[in-house]
């Protein structure tokens, strides 16, 4: 794993807006993330939280404004939506749990005993020893959950995005991954969540961004997920005009 400097911020957000076809999702974002943090992501849907994780993979370029790594971009390990895997298939959990050597290995690279060990000690990790040999689609939404992370453990990356890990799974399955995501801070990985439940924010997440496609609040949890500024958030019509245009940054400030 990279080594970084925990008192320094490991991204920089300098007045980004990110998008599709030059209709902003996230508008005019300023603050950074610390090396280490433990950050939630949270606001209405079509707020702007999983646009905001595509930007920092660069699979968006920004629309104004930009991203910097003030330590260097680092490897960054990504855990998508459900919805957005196609795990409906015959692959063996093992097989697919060995796809996170793939960032250090490359594709095509054999596999070897120690890396089938690694495997084996990712599934006992995640509580699913002996399940390697199981097929994706014989697994309870829970059991794929726990998968998912295993291969998080693998790419031993030092940036973890999770979007929404929590979604439609049972609460022992949550209260493991939980533990698992701060066992990883504590390692010293930084980890980028969006979530939905405020009660597990407050909980588990010491610091918060509320994301209404402008920013209501970044920083500590308890200052950021004030009655005001979930007020804000309900009253914000993010939805309401999809294809509205990149406005002017000064103008953002006066209608503020």
């Amino acid at each position: 794993m990279m080594k970084v400097n925990p008192a320094k911020p490991l991204i920089e957000f300098n007045n980004l807006t990110l998008g599709y076809e030059m209709h902003p999702a996230v508008h005019h974002l300023d603050g950074q993330i610390l090396a280490g943090d433990l950050l939630a992501v949270v606001g209405p849907n079509g707020g702007g939280k999983s646009t905001l994780l595509k930007g920092l993979m660069e699979e968006i370029r920004p629309l104004g404004g930009k991203i910097t790594w003030p330590q260097g971009r680092p490897q960054l390990a990504y855990l998508p939506q459900r919805a957005r895997l196609d795990l409906d298939f015959p692959l063996r959990v093992a097989d697919f749990v060995s796809l996170g050597h793939w960032p250090r290995r490359g594709a095509f690279s054999t596999i070897r005993a120690v890396d089938k060990q690694a495997v084996d000690q990712a599934l006992n990790e995640v509580g699913l020893a002996g399940f390697g040999k199981r097929s994706l689609d014989s697994l309870s939404g829970g059991q794929l959950q726990r998968v998912l992370f295993a291969r998080l453990l693998l790419e031993d990356a030092p940036l973890i995005l999770l979007d929404e890990p929590f979604a439609a799974v049972d609460a022992a399955t949550t209260e493991d991954l939980l533990k698992l995501i701060k066992h990883w801070q504590k390692e010293g990985r930084t980890l980028i969540a969006v979530l939905h439940d405020l009660h597990q924010v407050r909980n588990h997440f010491p610091k918060c961004l509320l994301l209404a496609r402008d920013v209501l609040g970044m920083g500590k949890t308890e200052s950021v997920l004030t009655s005001a500024n979930l007020a804000k958030a309900r009253k914000v019509q993010v939805l309401a005009d999809p294809l509205a245009p990149i406005c002017d940054f000064d103008e953002a400030e006066e209608q503020a």
